[in-house]
């Protein structure tokens, strides 16, 4: 552990309950819009195509983006509690917007403050759990990423188990009500002092991009990012496309979260025997295949089984890489989990946007052309990591 006083160790647990509240409501922020907007009557509300859909999405993935340069060097200065409480609190307060918006630039005002909370949150609760766990790093991160599986599934089963019984406004307000608690928890619980007090630097992330290693770990998740955007947020439009239903088409996209979750809870447990470079490179070769399979889809079933394929071999893949990342550079986890975070959310922005455009022009069945590409970049990405930690132990 960090610097941490000693009777923090016994709120550890606490800490931990913590931080996997945070990612369950990260979850829902990147699975919501995702799920509901395979809903026709979100379109509709909204009065927008699929190109602008995807300028949504870019908005949301651009405040994540944003929230990770500032945050990192927040908590390694001011500690995790502040970034914690105001995050949750923003998430909230965009949420109460989506409720309401029923034009294009409402939504991506939502969107874009959405995204800057979620991404204080992500980048948050990563950082703590490394900080709180120095023994289990890549075991606990996994179990902190089985809780964005959670998350992430709670809002499109919701949607699929009860359609017609709440209406997209009220899903809006039970995510926010979610939201709402975790900032609450946030404000009584005890955290860490921070690890560098030294005052805020918002160059302390880019300063991080001089060393070769970690732009190699940050153009890893940027594959990754953007291939967990593209799945989760055009899964279900992507399924409509092949004639099923908004009720079936939201249900493949749960399937992917459930296997996402199932797949981080196992990941755990696989770290005990192997590698973690191995780990990354076994599920990166999985979401290739999973991703042609989604690709080269004609029915409901063949795309529910390509998209448990990519959910199960995404699942390792973010919270595996973090942990390589925490062992290598112990030092300014927040900082350095920050830069990361912010290189690979380009991704997160630009897949799910170019999917858009690019579905608005050739088709929806093109787009998805761009998660085959990313899995196999990874596989590329995760060689030569792998290859200079061998040469520099």
């Amino acid at each position: 552990m960090s610097d941490a006083a000693p009777a923090l160790l016994s709120n550890r647990p606490r800490l931990f309950f913590g931080a996997c509240a945070g990612m369950f409501v990260f979850g829902i922020v990147l699975a919501i819009l995702g799920a509901l907007f395979g809903l026709p009557e979100m379109r509709e509300r909204l009065g927008i195509d699929l190109a602008r859909q995807g300028d949504i999405f870019l908005l949301l993935f651009f405040g994540v983006f944003l929230s990770t340069i500032f945050v990192g060097p927040m908590i390694d200065s001011f500690g995790n509690k502040l970034v914690l409480t105001l995050s949750a609190a923003l998430v909230t307060v965009a949420l109460v917007a989506f409720s309401t918006a029923h034009a294009f630039l409402p939504a991506i005002a939502a969107a874009f403050l959405l995204g800057f909370g979620g991404g204080g949150l992500n980048t948050s609760t990563n950082a703590l759990v490394a900080d709180v766990y120095p023994e289990k790093r890549g075991a606990m991160l996994n179990i902190l990423g089985t809780f964005f599986g959670v998350g992430a599934l709670f809002i499109p089963l919701l949607a699929a188990s009860i359609t017609g019984f709440f209406t997209i406004t009220q899903l809006f307000l039970i995510a926010a009500a979610l939201a709402a608690l975790c900032t609450v928890v946030y404000l009584l619980l005890a955290f860490p002092p921070p690890t560098a007090p030294l005052g805020f630097s918002l160059l302390a992330s880019i300063r991080a991009a001089r060393n070769p290693g970690v732009l190699l770990f940050g153009f890893l998740l940027f594959f990754q990012s953007g291939n967990e955007a593209s799945i989760g947020g055009w899964t279900s439009t992507y399924a409509g496309s092949i004639g099923a239903s908004p009720h079936t088409a939201t249900w493949v996209l749960a399937a992917y979260w459930a296997a996402l979750m199932a797949g981080r809870l196992l990941g755990a447990r696989l770290l005990a025997q192997i590698a973690k470079a191995r780990l990354v490179l076994a599920s990166a070769i999985g979401s290739a295949i999973g991703s042609a399979v989604l690709l080269a889809s004609t029915s409901v079933a063949m795309m529910t089984v390509g998209a448990v394929i990519v959910g199960f071999s995404f699942a390792a893949i973010y919270p595996t890489t973090l942990a390589m990342a925490a062992d290598r550079y112990q030092r300014l986890a927040g900082t350095i989990f920050g830069f990361l975070f912010a290189v690979g959310l380009v991704g997160g922005m630009t897949f799910p946007w170019a999917i858009g455009h690019i579905s608005q022009h050739y088709g929806i069945r093109a787009g998805m052309v761009i998660p085959l590409l990313g899995g196999v970049a990874i596989s590329i990405l995760v060689t030569l990591i792998a290859a200079r930690e061998t040469r520099q132990p």
